[in-house]
């Protein structure tokens, strides 16, 4: 069956709501449809909950808080981090009860050690990223910290079933080129190699599997951090999709090939005032370079649906109409995979 999830990152304030939000869209869906919910992430309520400062209020012995600049190592524990690690465990209370007896699959969101690295400074320095010692510390800090944070959420939810932790790293890409600026912003820092970028990617994975739960990376729009991911161990791959390019398609299809599960970022679908959101067009930039690239449809019955590596709209409201919509796409790729 085709799999819908989301990207984690949710409009408002209350995550009770905002849970209960997910769950009612992804767990009650159409025959051949298999829903897979999210833990949601709700930025909005400021510092400590943004991507960076809750991936590193999940690090294991290194302390980080708010600089100038945003988020940074640190030499001890404080106010910022301690916050940031409270609107966690309010996120993980907001799904013990809205989830309660639901006992499928369920989907965790972070920050992948590239891109985190790419946006946490050093204590008295540059992003962590100039500095390969750092890197390599942040990456194993991760790792035993995402490990105790599936231990916790699956406390907080007994009975759960597999997990799947989403490494988003959109930035893997930037790195990668050596495009990302210093801190003084008048020079770039030096490209990662692929064998590094493995490197890096491999602990934190090799955590997530050891703990018992699936893995997946979303690298956004960068086909270039396909092959890293699939290479570390990456059970799937996320990369937004739009307008034909070979290259990206020859990239998927070889991931494919391997085994890996290919989670599909769609555009999202434009509104018609007469026929509503525009949901086979939305499939098409799945289905048609699918075909177009020579995968087999019957594999489209493998595929995750979900949104590019970005916030669903803002707007408790537009945020579930998005949900419903992405529940259609993937009914109408359902279909298709049995053409």
């Amino acid at each position: 069956m085709t799999t819908v999830s989301g990207p984690g990152p949710f409009p408002g304030v209350e995550p009770l709501a905002a849970q209960q939000a997910v769950l009612d869209h992804l767990v009650d869906v159409p025959y051949g449809v298999d829903g897979l919910p999210f833990l949601v992430q709700l930025p909005q309520r400021g510092a400590g909950s943004d991507p960076v400062g809750r991936t590193a209020s999940l690090l294991d012995e290194l302390a980080t808080e708010l600089g100038p600049h945003g988020w940074k190592l640190a030499d001890r524990p404080g106010a910022d981090q301690r916050r940031a690690a409270t609107t966690l465990r309010d996120d993980l209370t907001a799904l013990s009860i809205a989830a309660h007896g639901y006992t499928a699959r369920l989907t965790v969101g972070v920050l992948g050690p590239w891109s985190l690295a790419a946006q946490l400074y050093l204590a008295r320095g540059d992003r962590v990223l100039t500095d390969a010692g750092a890197v390599r510390d942040v990456a194993a800090s991760l790792a035993s910290g995402l490990a105790q944070h599936l231990a916790d959420l699956r406390a907080q939810v007994p009975g759960l079933g597999d997990v799947v932790v989403q490494l988003d790293e959109p930035l893997l890409g930037q790195v990668a080129a050596g495009v990302l600026p210093t801190f003084s912003g008048y020079s770039r820092i030096p490209a990662v190699a692929g064998p590094e970028l493995v490197e890096g990617l491999e602990p934190v994975l090799d955590a997530v599997h050891a703990a018992g739960a699936s893995s997946t990376v979303h690298v956004g729009p960068a086909w270039v951090g396909v092959a890293p991911a699939v290479l570390a161990g990456a059970q799937g791959v996320g990369l937004d999709v739009g307008a034909w390019d070979e290259r990206t398609w020859e990239t998927v299809a070889r991931a494919v090939e391997r085994g890996v599960t290919f989670w599909a970022g769609l555009p999202r679908a434009r509104v018609s005032q007469c026929a509503g959101p525009e949901v086979g067009t939305v499939a098409d930039a799945l289905t048609v370079p699918w075909r177009r690239v020579g995968l087999p449809v019957a594999g489209l019955a493998d595929v995750v649906v979900t949104t590019p590596a970005a916030p669903l709209a803002a707007g408790a409201q537009a945020a579930r109409d998005e949900l419903g919509t992405l529940v259609r796409v993937a009914e109408v790729v359902a279909e298709r995979s049995d053409a």
